[in-house]
Order: structure tokens, then sequence, then C-alpha cells
């Protein structure tokens, strides 16, 4: 399918994103930033280069809008017109050099303000000094924010890598998911819930409005969350994990074969055919004996791989929404971590959202189920539908434009619409030192529902 023609004609609205009409007109127009630079000293230095007080104004607002709506249909629509002016007028020019940070003076700096005042996260009237100071730090706080970055407000690796993928390839970002975001015109639902896979992120949805927000951990590259429309029916608290057959062979043998006493330090037991369970000690270890047994983990957030929650959802894929034992994913930007099921932030939230319209199942209730240590199972009066979608670029009613990462490589751009896939750096943690702190966790890594 290709992409959209769009009119050139900018409204006052369109420019919404930015800190003042002037100072984008000013980005676009080739102006120098010293040229804006307040009265100073006749040296084109503001004299506010030097003031270390934020910008409250570049703050990203928390939107209330939901993903999937009319609204960010139009606002996704207003950033394409927004990103046809910015390639129009020569995009923006590669921003590379040490890692910046607050008091830091370098020429880079210079660089870095003149790349935020075209992309607006920063005014254009704070001038040209290559002192990095709060001003230059809110920005790209509020750069880091729109493209999924954990908000550290220094310029290293990462942040370079997101700065300096071309504008033209954000605008086809834009162009390609406004399609995507297109399918989903109608009418969803009074209360749905929508999971952004490249986002890691889920939203529930009532009447119009965003309820909750959660951040999620989903699927790897090569065990990718799929795409989906489906149906939230039940919730089982305090789960059983039937282990499946392919973690069995890769990660349980070889744990059993270091350590003898790992299934039991994790509550992880062993049934024949007949459902009689099975002593570790009479496994052969050594050899594939061990793919005969089913293994099942024991309820108990400390260690199993579901913590207190698991969501069912009807689907074909075999994958469903959970909570989990190693919570510190949450903080990371590269949350890219499953084996295609999600988990998910503040997830007795969640199940609070979900269940609200069951009768006997309030608060009290939830956190009395989870507090039992008992395996116990709530059915929803009524299904929730839930979409799974991969959404890559997108606007806000706030005139915001938001960007993620295209784990899955599927914009049809290539790497270089891809950034958290690059080399680790100081904004995010490497993906191995997440995953052995896991491992340190004792906990196993769900990859699909094969619990009877």
């Amino acid at each position: 399918m290709s992409a959209p023609k769009h009119s050139l004609s900018l409204s006052r609205r369109a420019f919404a994103g930015f800190a003042t009409i002037s100072g984008f007109a000013a980005a676009l127009g080739g102006f120098s930033a010293a040229a804006l630079a307040a009265p100073g000293d006749g040296s084109g230095q503001a004299e506010w280069a030097q003031n270390y007080d934020s910008d409250q104004r570049l703050a990203v607002p928390r939107s209330s809008t939901p993903l999937l709506s009319q609204q960010s249909l139009a606002a996704t629509d207003a950033a394409i017109q927004r990103y046809q002016q910015l390639v129009a007028a020569g995009g923006w020019a590669p921003v590379n050099g040490p890692t910046l940070k607050i008091g830091v003076r370098s020429q880079a700096v210079v660089a870095l303000r003149r790349r935020l005042m075209i992309s607006g996260d920063l005014d254009a009237q704070a001038g040209d000094s290559p002192v990095y100071d709060s001003y230059v730090e809110a920005g790209v706080k509020r750069f880091q924010a729109r493209h999924g970055l954990g908000q550290t407000g220094v310029v290293a690796q990462q942040t370079y890598a997101a700065m300096n993928i071309p504008a033209q390839v954000r605008l086809r970002q834009l162009e390609t998911n406004i399609i995507r975001l297109r399918s989903f015109a109608g009418n969803l639902g009074r209360r749905y819930v929508t999971a952004n896979i490249p986002a890691a992120m889920v939203e529930t949805v009532e009447n119009g409005q965003i309820a909750t927000l959660h951040a999620a951990g989903v699927g790897k590259v090569d065990r990718q969350s799929p795409v989906m429309q489906a149906r939230v029916l039940d919730i089982n608290f305090n789960p059983f994990w039937t282990v499946p057959a392919s973690i069995i062979r890769k990660d349980l043998i070889p744990k059993m074969q270091a350590d003898p006493n790992y299934l039991t330090d994790n509550k992880i037991r062993i049934y024949n055919k007949d459902n009689v369970e099975v002593n570790p000690r009479q496994v052969n270890w050594n050899s594939m004996e061990a793919t005969n047994y089913r293994f099942r983990q024991d309820p108990g957030a400390d260690l199993n791989s579901m913590g207190f929650v698991r969501i069912n959802i009807a689907n074909p894929h075999g994958v469903y929404m959970h909570d989990t034992p190693a919570k510190g994913i949450f903080g990371d930007d590269y949350r890219f971590v499953s084996s295609g099921c999600m988990r998910v932030q503040n997830v007795r939230d969640y199940v609070a959202w979900l269940l609200k319209e069951t009768p006997g199942w309030d608060r009290e209730k939830i956190d009395a189920a989870i507090s039992s240590g008992e395996r116990v199972d709530a059915k929803l009066a009524e299904a929730v539908p839930v979409y799974w979608v991969y959404v890559t670029a997108w606007g806000t009613p706030e005139g915001v434009v938001q960007f993620r990462d295209d784990i899955y490589q599927r914009d049809g751009l290539g790497q270089v619409a891809s950034t958290l896939s690059a080399p680790p750096s100081s904004n995010a943690a490497p993906q191995p030192q997440r995953q052995n702190a896991e491992r340190q966790s004792g906990s196993l890594q769900p990859m699909q529902d094969e619990d009877d």
C-alpha cells in the first residue's frame, strides 16, 4: 500500500509541538541562532546562556488521548505536514561528539542546540552558546521522552543515534504508521486495552480516555509478540507455570547439570505421564530424558515466572499477559525481553481495571486473592477487547511527535530506523546485563502457555 499524500500547507495548530512559531520559522529559514540571541555583551551570546534554570515548557505532557483514536490520527496527519516542511527545508545535520551533560563546554553543544531547535525540542532564542546549560538539558530530556529513551538529560551514543536518523526517514515512519492507525479508526469498544509493541507500553481505555498506563516487557526480536486482536476472558491469581519443552531443553537441563539443586531451589516439580511427582535425582540429566516429563513451577511471585497474576486472552498464538518477579526491566529503555508473552508493570492496577465491572471483584478482593498464595480464578463478567499493535511513530493532540525503535524491522526502512539495537551506552543498560540479573533472580522467562 502506498503512503498517503499530504498537502504542504501548514496550519498554526500543526506547529503546536514547537516552542514558538517564530522559533520554527528561524530554524527553517536558516537564520543563525546567534542572530536571535538576546542583547548581551556584543559577542552574539545570550545573557541567559549561562543560566541553569530549566525551561519547564519543554516537558512532554502525558497525553490522556488513546493511541488508537481519531484525535491521534488527526495529530499524526498534522505531524506528517510538519515533517514534510522539515524535509523540504533540508532536515537536520548529523550531530556527533563526546558525551554531553550539564556544565560541559564544547563546540558539539552548538550543533546540539541547532539540532534541538529544528525538531522543536529547544526554543530558537536559546542561543548558540557552547555551554551545556539547563535549557539544553531540558531540550534533550524532551527529545529523549519523545523517542522512548530514559530522560537522563545526558547525550551519549543512544541519544546521538536517535538524533542522527534523517528527517526524511522520520517522515516515512509517520506515513507508514498513519496507515496502521487508520485501520483502527472504527469503534473499538467502550472499554478496551491497547498494547503497543514497539513502545513496550499498555494502556487501558474507557469512554475515549486513557484510564491506566503501564510499561511492558514484550517479545525479543527472535521471539516476537504477535500483532493481533483478542479478548481478555479471565484472570488467574497465583498461577502455576508449566515449563515449555524448549525451555526444558535449553535451560533446565544445563542448569541441573551445573546445579543439582536448581529445581528444588526454584520450586519446580517434575511429573511423569501418570501425573506422579518424580524426584529430580531419578532423572539422568546428562541425556534428554528430562523431555519425557512435565515440569511445573509452584505459585509464588518471588520465583514464579508469571509472578502473582496471569491474564488470559483468547488467541491462536498461545500468548498471554502476566506479572513478573523481575520488575527491574520496567525501568529499562530496552524492554524486548520475553518470548512472545507480555509482562505488565503495576499489574494490580491493570487487573483492578479489568475487573471493575465484574461483581465481587473490588481491589480488596483482588489483594486478598493475591495474599492467599492459593490459585484463584476470576472470570470477567464481560470480555474486554485487547489490541496488540505495532506503531513506531504517531502524533498527540498536545503537539508532540513520538517515535519508537522499529525493533522488528516492519517499517521497511532498514536498520537506519533502529537505535535501541545499537551497541549499549550510558543511556540504556546492556541487554545481557539485564538477562544476567534475571538469571541471578532465579526466574525463567515464559515462552508460551502450555499450562493445563
